[in-house]
């Protein structure tokens, strides 16, 4: 899954225009170009940093990562070469995933909200990071590129970007 999402978010954005990217829903929720920025970031200072201490050290301590801290980071990125760094970040970082033995998931680390976790679970968690951005920008797609084109039928739709 986690190669499968940058293909994923660029077919979302195919139609998507600069305007579209900065769009921001209500001032409190992040545009798509602020959710790309993010999850630019959150590739190599969250989840790769982690991996590599998974691996090189034993039971490594974790603090919680809030995307709240980094909005000014995110704020003015340019839409493409956030993307352009995940997508050169995530090939780098399946192919690393794919070189580890069968047994590295059971690496141990202590996170400090979340108590003891494994390399394991914080696999699946980087899938469900991945996931609720992905729901996250075609919520967004929706709203700004084709609720309004629905006409009537738009009311139908409780969308929630």
């Amino acid at each position: 899954m986690l190669d499968a999402t940058p293909g994923i978010l660029r077919a979302l954005m195919c139609e998507v225009s600069r305007e579209d990217a900065v769009w921001k829903p209500a001032p409190d929720r992040f545009s798509i170009g602020e959710v790309l920025a993010h999850l630019s970031h959150s590739e190599g200072h969250c989840y790769r940093m982690r991996l590599d201490r998974f691996l090189s050290e034993d039971c490594p301590g974790f603090e919680p990562d809030d995307a709240q801290l980094h909005l000014d980071l995110y704020r003015n990125a340019d839409l493409e070469d956030e993307f352009d760094h995940f997508e050169e970040q995530r090939e780098t970082n399946v192919e690393y995933l794919r070189s580890l033995p069968a047994d590295a998931g059971g690496r141990i680390a202590m996170h400090r909200e979340a108590g003891r976790i494994t390399l394991s679970h914080m696999l699946h968690e980087w899938v469900l990071h991945d996931l609720g951005h992905v729901r996250q920008v075609a919520e967004l797609v929706r709203a700004r590129r084709y609720l309004a084109g629905a006409g009537p039928l738009g009311r139908f739709y409780q969308l929630k970007p």
